[in-house]
């Protein structure tokens, strides 16, 4: 029997294609004429840069997730001029920026002026998660780059990591995006990391009365209190999936349902009624019947 995807993998491929498609006149196999090896080129980039570095997936990744959060999957994130996305506070410590740009550049030699940054990104951020050991997806492709630089985003439009529930459903709701939409994208979190000082505040003083913050697995707290000792100075890089960092899966699920989400919006996750029903189903998923009923009922959907 063909093994499937786990449910929430998939439907982090089909939501990652849907945000894509938001754009009119994209269409599966856009440079099949004008550049026939530009996916080709794209993944092989991406490969060699995982090959080095396998971090460098939940780089690109957040890059593409956090170009497209803002008005869009229009490659306006890898406008650097002052004053652009880059410069917002929740896209500081962005990475992958070198993968784009030697993608471009060969694809530049190969096909002058044809294959868009936008394209270059979603098809680098579908790989990313395929060499991580997630799922493939088709990428619509036919974008066009953003050329002009806009006043830098409202950082409290992004989703932030001491975010409540209810503020993340909204932020995720002006997306057109639902709750159930929202726990499978935070999954992306299993291939990522973080400064110690994004959540330092969780394990040192939490209540203000010297206490760290409840919800933590008393055995991971002591974990993560000996990789961010107080008065360190928060530099130091912790996974996001403790023992998994790497590979994409669900492990991600098993640590928020077990009391050891680095991050106090992932842990709360497993706070609120709605979002912990999913998670533990997410958590309880191995490949198997749920990934091929998933395939069977999104197929349908698009008859």
């Amino acid at each position: 029997m063909v093994q499937m995807e786990p449910k929430w993998l998939v439907l982090l491929a089909v939501i990652l294609s849907l945000f894509a498609e938001t754009q009119q006149g994209l269409t599966s196999g856009f440079y099949s004429s004008s550049c026939p090896k530009a996916e080709a080129t794209v993944r092989s980039t991406v490969e060699t840069h995982f090959k080095q570095d396998p971090t460098i997936a939940a780089g690109v990744l957040r890059l593409h997730f956090q170009d497209c959060f803002v008005q869009g999957c229009d490659a306006s994130i890898l406008i650097t001029e002052a004053s652009g996305e880059t410069d917002a506070l929740p896209n500081a410590g962005l990475r992958g920026f070198d993968v784009i740009d030697d993608a471009k550049t060969q694809l530049e030699a190969l096909c002058p002026g044809v294959v868009s940054c936008a394209d270059i990104l979603a098809l680098a951020a579908r790989d990313a998660v395929g060499l991580s050991g997630g799922p493939s997806w088709s990428v619509p492709t036919g974008r066009r780059d953003e050329t002009n630089v806009s006043s830098s985003p409202d950082a409290s439009n992004f989703p932030a990591p001491n975010d409540s529930i209810p503020v993340l459903r909204q932020k995720f709701a002006d997306k057109g995006l639902n709750t159930n939409d929202l726990v499978t994208l935070v999954g992306a979190h299993t291939i990522g990391q973080t400064n110690c000082s994004v959540f330092q505040y969780r394990l040192y003083n939490f209540t203000t009365r010297g206490n760290a913050d409840p919800t933590i697995n008393p055995a991971f707290l002591a974990q993560l209190q000996a990789l961010c000792p107080e008065g360190g100075n928060g530099s130091t890089r912790v996974a996001l999936d403790t023992n998994s960092q790497t590979k994409f899966d669900v492990n991600f699920f098993k640590n928020v349902r077990d009391g050891n989400g680095v991050l106090e919006s992932d842990q709360r996750l497993f706070g609120d009624s709605e979002t912990r029903k999913i998670v533990r189903n997410y958590a309880g998923n191995g490949r198997g019947i749920l990934g091929l009923r998933f395939y069977i009922e999104f197929s349908k959907s698009h008859d």
